[in-house]
């Protein structure tokens, strides 16, 4: 079964009420990341790894070329490379997380992404207890008025006004 990590933004980009901007990775072997590993780090918005993996594999076919490596060899190394990018993107998608102050929460063993997010939200709406710093969630000290009790402002129903009533019912509890 596959695991996943899920990522929150930290406390100052967002609070935890925002669930739908939880991220949950997928941890093993990606292998779009390896067929096409830079567009695979454009779509997930991975920048700095993308330019890291650019220079890397430049580098790498630059030594390679002038130490006297044939061409089959060289094309051998990058699908080594290629490999190690496959197995390496989940690590360098949550590395990028990490340097985005994004936390991570939680480890959840899941078949697929919608069960991982299912059972992480089962698992995590029983530890909360009210979300912290929620203002609208504060008892203010007793239960709200009602119409039945007397001496509220609200308790009468409001004056009737002087040039009578607009709308089609001259008085209220009138004859239609």
């Amino acid at each position: 079964m596959p695991v996943y990590t899920v990522h929150a933004p930290s406390p100052g980009g967002a609070d935890l009420r925002a669930t739908d901007k939880f991220v949950f990775v997928r941890d093993g072997f990606h292998f779009w990341a390896m067929i096409f590993g830079p567009f695979w780090l454009l779509w997930n918005r991975l920048w700095l790894a993308l330019i890291g993996y650019l220079i890397f594999v430049a580098a790498f076919n630059a030594g390679l070329s002038s130490l006297g490596i044939g061409r089959s060899s060289i094309f051998f190394a990058d699908l080594i490379v290629a490999l190690l990018m496959g197995f390496e993107a989940s690590s360098l998608r949550r590395w990028t997380l990490s340097r985005g102050k994004w936390r991570q929460l939680d480890i959840v063993v899941a078949d697929d992404g919608d069960t991982a997010e299912r059972r992480f939200f089962e698992r995590w709406s029983k530890t909360q207890r009210g979300i912290v710093n929620d203002q609208r969630a504060v008892d203010r000290g007793g239960p709200p008025p009602t119409r039945k009790e007397q001496g509220q402002p609200f308790s009468s129903p409001p004056p009737l006004p002087a040039g009578g009533i607009i709308g089609l019912f001259p008085e209220p509890g009138g004859s239609r």
